[in-house]
């Protein structure tokens, strides 16, 4: 049985949430120079402080109007991100450092969206499978949502702490809403799931947990952030300084209470928008808040990505900076 994470919302936090459900501040505020955003997000758990965000109307409190685009990972927005399709995307630290390091993109990560806690990304299978154990994998199929990105890091790193290596298991790339039909007709072995998918097969089809990725190495791993590029930065200092502040507000939400987190999740745009009921299930991730200016992330939690790529990706040394703003 997955560990849940309980959240106690104490007065002071309600409180908090409160004072920060109408945006307060944009009346003083500069205008945006942009105030239509396109912005692409996983529709996950991870992204839950900026659903919480676009549910309790922070975006429009400063004078933003927010399309929302749902992807099935940072790495398949990225390219859409640097012709201008998406004006912010948010979504796995790993695809986003990968295009910066290839040179496919220039992009500054201006804010943490979740660090992994137990139960929010696992491996499942289903009842009666003859996987019942990680060694079972040698040799099996297993579905994560894109090649190379943060649930083959955190699913490699767990197999080879068990022994098992990862270049004996094969991963096919197939979106989250799909893995419990190719799950069911035997076409993948497990799947690599985060909340709320896992929370809904496991309501749905039955899914049984075979692991818990928030273990070992990847213990409290950071996952998710919000990046724009480097260009879209300097042309949009305004907007971006509302989105940010806007988006903060709902991490700060998000972080403190669990039921803002599940209504969120209950009032994501159809058809991504789950069951009251698997919404009570499902595990949450934390949610970094930054009191700074825009671009004020941990460097330090966002450079153990890094580590961890270059020894399960052979990926090359990596100076996570380049993809931070300036402080002040």
């Amino acid at each position: 049985m997955r560990i849940k994470r309980v959240l106690l919302v104490t007065a002071v936090a309600l409180g908090l949430t409160a004072g920060c459900s109408n945006g307060g501040g944009a009346a003083n505020a500069p205008q945006p120079e942009k105030p239509v955003l396109d912005v692409a997000v996983v529709p996950a758990v991870d992204s839950a402080g900026f659903f919480v965000a676009l549910d309790r109307g922070l975006f429009k409190a400063q004078g933003l109007t927010v399309n929302f685009t749902p992807v099935s990972s940072s790495e398949n927005a990225i390219a859409d991100q640097v012709s201008g399709a998406y004006d912010i995307t948010g979504g796995n630290y790993v695809s986003y450092i990968q295009a910066q390091q290839k040179h496919q993109a220039n992009l500054d990560i201006f804010a943490e969206g979740s660090v992994m806690e137990p139960g929010t990304q696992g491996i499942y299978t289903l009842p009666n499978s003859p996987v019942t154990t990680l060694a079972d994998l040698r040799g099996q199929t297993v579905a994560i949502n894109a090649p190379d990105n943060i649930l083959f890091l955190l699913t490699a790193s767990v197999l080879a702490e068990h022994g098992v290596s990862p270049k004996s298991v094969h991963f096919a790339s197939i979106p989250f809403p799909e893995m419990p039909a190719e799950l069911k007709s035997a076409a993948v072995s497990a799947a690599v799931m985060p909340e709320p998918f896992a929370s809904g097969a496991e309501e749905g089809q039955g899914g049984v947990p075979l692991a818990d990725l928030d273990q070992g190495a990847t213990t409290s791993f950071p996952v998710e952030g919000y990046v724009v590029t480097k260009k879209w930065a300097a042309a949009h200092p305004r907007t971006l300084a509302a989105f940010y502040r806007a988006l903060e507000k709902g991490q700060r939400i998000a972080d403190v209470s669990r039921a803002a987190v599940e209504q969120a999740m209950v009032d994501m745009p159809a058809p991504f928008g789950v069951s009251a009921e698997t919404a009570a299930l499902m595990a949450v991730d934390s949610y970094p808040v930054s009191t700074g200016p825009v671009g004020s992330v941990d460097k330090v939690r966002l450079q153990r990505v890094v580590d961890v790529m270059r020894r399960f990706l052979a990926f090359p040394a990596f100076d996570i900076g380049s993809m931070l703003k300036g402080r002040g």
